[in-house]
């Protein structure tokens, strides 16, 4: 295949290192983004093209996209939006300024960074790009609203960014995963003890359970989690179809729950959802 560049946020763990890694092997120029120099540089020992990129910070934003430019001479097949992590913690524990946090790097930072590629690739006449979401944009489960509304946002905003850029010869996807191994669960954790007010809340009791499973080693390995090996295949047909699909369902609870929220009333889910969230916080 003719090398095609891709652009990937969030490289520095879990999916985005994965896919990263994947899509180098599978031939792609590969510019794989970190938020802190020692990813940037571990990444690079690793033989992959990196650079800092904090999806919080615009002049970060502008440094890397005008090192993108110069190192493609202004040419990018694609753009896998990753970097994310999730807030745990009731909406009424949650301040104004904690919210916002999540807003910026779950969604506008990913706009931000957007609207800097799509000039690239309306000047070559086409280009991918790929958004990362979750299950959790599909449906919701009590103590995750911050990254609940990331996602739920997220979805909106793509759809309406593939209905704007049709005919541009610019595709826009989504990836939905349920559950995949990475470190997602330790970062929440730190995010959970430096935000939320354990022992103010009228949910404290029920944080204890929140905190110890957390708290636990790695992510739940059921028989429901996949490695993020799940999650380069989606995102290699959403690079190399000729019709990429708007959405693309990762893991049994996504498909699960996808077909649920079709077919049940709102009262019959939630009482669904709130029976999962009891059972994995008892």
């Amino acid at each position: 295949m003719a090398v095609n560049t891709v652009l990937i946020t969030g490289s520095s763990t879990g999916i985005g290192y994965h896919v990263a890694h994947g899509l180098k092997k599978r031939g792609y120029r590969v510019l794989a983004t970190a938020r802190q120099l020692k990813d940037v540089e571990r990444l690079r020992s690793e033989g992959l093209e990196s650079t800092q990129l904090d999806l919080d910070c615009s002049a970060s934003i502008q440094q890397a996209m005008d090192w993108v430019e110069e190192e493609t001479d202004g040419a990018l097949f694609a753009l896998f939006n990753n970097g994310a992590y999730g807030q745990p913690g009731a909406i009424e524990d949650l301040s104004r300024d904690v919210l916002r946090q999540q807003l910026e790097t779950n969604l506008l930072g990913w706009h931000e960074l957007t609207c800097r590629v799509l000039p690239l690739m309306r000047r070559q006449g086409y280009g991918r790009i790929i958004q990362n979401s979750s299950v959790l944009g599909l449906i919701t489960l009590r103590f995750r609203g911050a990254y609940n509304t990331s996602k739920f946002a997220l979805e909106g905003y793509t759809d309406t960014l593939r209905q704007e850029l049709d005919g541009t010869g610019i595709s826009v996807s989504l990836i939905e995963p349920g559950p995949v191994t990475s470190q997602f669960r330790d970062n929440a954790y730190a995010k959970f003890q430096q935000h939320i007010n354990i022992q103010n809340s009228p949910f404290r009791s029920t944080y204890e359970a929140v905190e110890q499973r957390l708290s636990s080693e790695s992510d739940t390995a059921d028989m429901f989690t996949l490695g993020p090996d799940a999650v380069l295949k989606k995102v290699v047909h959403a690079l190399e179809s000729k019709r990429p699909k708007p959405r693309y369902y990762v893991t049994f609870p996504t498909y699960l729950f996808g077909y649920l929220r079709r077919i049940l009333s709102t009262r019959m889910l939630d009482r669904l959802l709130l029976k999962v969230s009891r059972s994995e916080n008892k």
